[in-house]
């Protein structure tokens, strides 16, 4: 039987950020671990990408938008859909529906991610440190895969996959500590909150 604990929730949702978080940061260490060489692009990260990366965090951005969170919305259900959006780059040109992406073209749908998240940084200067991190670190992950396929340099895609893997590592560091901070109702894995 598994045991029962029961987190107080003050507007009846409970909090959808720890899914988001660790459903971003699962996928994107997967995808990393691929981009810094460690094996080929294959149907566990598309998968992952459809639905934990995809899914789950367009999930946790419609329970955001119940609690009145816009950072959470805006958040989680843009990089859900990024994720989706980045499994159709990869399957739509395999199943006859597009050419590929040159890379040029994925030089910009990286570029324009990496403006959008370097944006979104600006809001989690309210938010936690852990926040702060996740998105920074973000951020530079873009700004390396461009920079890897602008190039064609095999070795910056390699050094953006280490990269990658840290800034999901955080992503899920950030998502697990909500859950146990929560569930035992005092910080087990410090966030860093900001004072405001």
């Amino acid at each position: 039987m598994i045991p029962t604990t029961t987190i107080p929730v003050k507007d009846g949702i409970a909090n959808p950020a720890p899914l988001g978080l660790c459903a971003f940061g699962m996928t994107t260490v997967l995808l990393n671990i691929h981009n810094a060489g460690f094996f080929e692009m294959n149907g566990m990260i598309l998968a992952m990408g459809i639905f934990y990366g995809g899914m789950a965090q367009v999930i946790a951005g419609v329970i955001e938008a119940k609690k009145n969170n816009i950072f959470g919305l805006t958040a989680f259900t843009s990089y859900g859909f990024f994720w989706l959006s980045l499994v159709g780059l990869i399957v739509m040109p395999k199943l006859g529906w597009t050419t590929p992406a040159s890379e040029g073209a994925m030089c910009a749908y990286l570029g324009v991610w990496g403006i959008f998240t370097f944006l979104m940084f600006f809001g989690t200067l309210k938010l936690n440190r852990a926040l702060q991190f996740v998105f920074g670190s973000l951020t530079i992950l873009f700004l390396l895969l461009v920079i890897g396929d602008a190039t064609g340099n095999p070795a910056i895609k390699h050094i953006a996959g280490y990269e990658g893997i840290i800034c999901g590592a955080s992503a899920i560091y950030t998502g697990i500590a909500n859950v146990l901070n929560e569930v035992y109702g005092r910080v087990v894995l410090p966030i860093g909150p900001v004072k405001v």
